[in-house]
């Protein structure tokens, strides 16, 4: 039997003694919509990006709002030459989860998990599996449940005119 998104994330949570509040929330057109929405800095929204590797395999990228991945410096602590983002269709294979909705919280595969270091020591939202939701937990007790490499992977996002 396979499970439904929403039990795969309730059960690895669980399975990890991860604290996770899920809260409803209408869809957002930008970044600052959906901070206000959820009343956080926008900062405190973190982004989960399934990055591809050179060798077929896959991995997390945990990128807080008004960032990008720094492409340089992930591929320097992956320790490869290339890295790419895969379109959506394979992103949802590789972690089961669609754009949008994806979280490393019962994400397939067992991907490693690379999140950007400007989310430590924050409680931040991510996506919670399914869209129309938003997952709040520690961003600490996150790093620590899936053994997370910290590090600084991202720029600023440039200003939108």
């Amino acid at each position: 039997m396979t499970l439904s998104a929403t039990d795969r994330f309730d059960q690895d949570a669980a399975a990890r003694g991860l604290a996770v509040d899920v809260v409803e929330r209408p869809a957002a057109d930008s970044l600052q919509e959906a901070a206000a929405l959820l009343r956080i800095d926008p900062g405190d929204i973190v982004k989960t990006l399934v990055v591809k590797r050179h060798d077929g395999g896959f991995l997390l990228a945990l990128v807080p709002g008004g960032r990008s991945i720094a492409w340089k410096k992930l591929r320097t602590v992956v320790g490869v030459n290339k890295l790419s983002m895969p379109d959506a269709a394979t992103a949802l294979e590789a972690s089961g989860y669609e754009r949008g909705t994806i979280t490393p919280i019962g994400a397939t595969g067992d991907l490693p998990v690379y999140a950007d270091e400007r989310i430590t020591g924050r409680r931040v939202a991510l996506g919670a599996g399914r869209h129309g939701a938003s997952a709040f937990v520690d961003a600490d007790a996150l790093i620590a449940a899936y053994g997370a490499t910290v590090a600084d992977i991202t720029d600023e996002e440039p200003a939108r005119s």
